[in-house]
């Protein structure tokens, strides 16, 4: 696995990096659009502890020691085998307790470049069961295995999409 130092990516200017407090546990997610401004998502397996069967995006929890854009970089080329090229914009911090009994996370939430082929992710099947580009009028499936009003991934990359120039 190649070393995720900072410099092999760039970041926009004013793109705001909180910093965890000691003892907090942060999550990060990536908001990856192709080149028609769909947006990418996968569909955890339903032996998931956590959102087991659900649409989510590209992320996972910040290691002990490891910077917020380290992790993003990381579970970026973990879950896709795509690399982080660039952090264009930051989208929020939410705060949430999982399904899984793990406690409070603080999840900071980026919309990103990536270099790799976009067409053909190196998804981790034991933890995915499918993936999918989703434009404006396809974001609906995105709800799907979701309480009413837990359609976080929808609504998060809904405003991303609307947002992009």
């Amino acid at each position: 696995m190649p070393s995720h130092n900072p410099s092999s990516f760039t970041v926009s200017p004013g793109v705001e990096l909180p910093v965890p407090a000691p003892g907090d546990i942060w999550a990060v997610g990536a908001v990856i659009l192709n080149a028609d401004g769909a947006a990418f998502a996968q569909k955890r397996s339903p032996s998931r502890r956590l959102f087991p069967d659900a649409w989510d995006i590209v992320g996972g929890h910040v290691e002990a020691g490891e910077t917020l854009l380290a992790a993003l970089a990381r579970e970026i080329e973990e879950e896709t085998g795509w690399h982080l090229r660039h952090v264009r914009r930051y989208l929020g911090t939410s705060t949430w307790t999982g399904d899984d009994g793990a406690g409070l996370r603080h999840e900071a939430d980026y919309l990103v470049e990536v270099g790799g082929d976009l067409d053909r992710p190196a998804l981790e099947w034991s933890k995915h069961t499918a993936y999918g580009w989703f434009g404006l009028d396809s974001l609906s499936r995105l709800k799907e295995h979701r309480a009413p009003g837990d359609y976080f991934i929808h609504d998060l990359l809904a405003r991303a999409m609307s947002q992009h120039p």
